[in-house]
């Protein structure tokens, strides 16, 4: 096969087009991913020569992991990242749906709701969480004062973020109310994408405003809800920013397996904490973990809404 020099310079170029891209893939992605795999599997700590690491790095295998499964602070922080997953995930779909809803309707002044609605989205975690503990401030926030006036007088005590049993539940409706909007986004483009046709035929055939909304819209919008699903799993396991500007993992008054544990100490919230004391090979490890559990999640749920398809 004869190769000439047009195809040469062809492949020189689109090659020299690939690299910038291969180049920032390797160093921000690839590398990170397997030099973390490498951590995990063994001993770095704060003792570790980081200007030299690898000659410190001591190779412990799978002990790691094995550490990991025995320690009542992590399976705690899953406890927890699960419940607030619960608490998020339902909530924002629910939320972003029915504002969606109401919002496709050719109403004097829709657009600027939609904008109010979508702007909290844009807004970064961190200054989102800033701005809800000053609203739960129990000595300023606006908040606690409503529910005192409505008798509920225990959240100006400690307030709801210091309470354990209402720390979790206010991180989830702040990051709730800054999701929503997004996925508000996704269903009213799902749902104007939806044939008149469709909803004309079901009138003609007798359905009414709930049976279109069950039979119609929530089946053809079910691609945006494993997305909104899949992504609030990933988010849940990885929430840390929230939990760092609002409660610092606390408050610490929970017992389990024999420790205290705080109540609002999600697995990412963890995971900082492990390389905040310079557990380097833990926290890789334990960073894993939380990455195939991320992967099993999100595919039990793609296949699951697969089989209702």
């Amino acid at each position: 096969m004869k190769i000439n020099g047009k195809n040469i310079h062809n492949n020189i170029t689109a090659y020299l087009f690939l690299a910038p891209f291969l180049i920032v893939f390797s160093l921000f992605l690839a590398y990170p991913v397997i030099y973390s795999l490498v951590l995990s599997l063994h001993k770095v700590s704060w003792t570790t020569n980081l200007y030299n690491i690898f000659s410190d790095m001591k190779f412990v295998g799978f002990d790691n992991y094995i550490k990991l499964f025995h320690d009542s602070r992590f399976w705690w922080s899953l406890i927890v990242t699960g419940y607030y997953g619960i608490l998020t995930i339902p909530l924002t779909v629910f939320l972003g749906l029915i504002l969606a809803i109401l919002l496709n309707n050719k109403l004097p002044g829709v657009s600027l709701f939609r904008s109010a609605y979508f702007l909290p989205s844009v807004l970064d975690i961190l200054v989102v969480g800033i701005i809800w503990t000053l609203i739960y401030s129990p000595h300023f926030g606006i908040l606690p004062k409503i529910l005192d006036s409505l008798g509920f007088s225990a959240f100006m005590d400690k307030g709801i973020l210091a309470n354990p049993r209402t720390a979790l539940p206010g991180v989830a409706i702040a990051m709730v109310l800054r999701g929503a909007g997004f996925g508000m986004i996704l269903f009213l483009s799902a749902i104007q994408n939806i044939p008149v046709s469709v909803y004309e035929a079901a009138e003609i055939d007798g359905a009414n405003a709930w049976q279109k909304l069950i039979y119609i819209t929530i089946p053809l919008v079910k691609p945006i809800i494993l997305f909104l699903v899949i992504m609030g799993t990933i988010g849940s396991l990885n929430a840390f920013t929230e939990i760092y500007s609002m409660t610092q993992g606390g408050p610490y008054v929970v017992e389990f397996m024999g420790n205290i544990q705080g109540a609002t100490r999600v697995s990412g919230y963890y995971l900082f904490e492990k390389w905040e004391t310079m557990e380097y090979g833990y926290a890789a490890a334990v960073s894993y973990v939380l990455l195939f559990i991320t992967l099993g999640i999100s595919l039990v749920n793609a296949k699951m809404m697969r089989k209702k398809n």
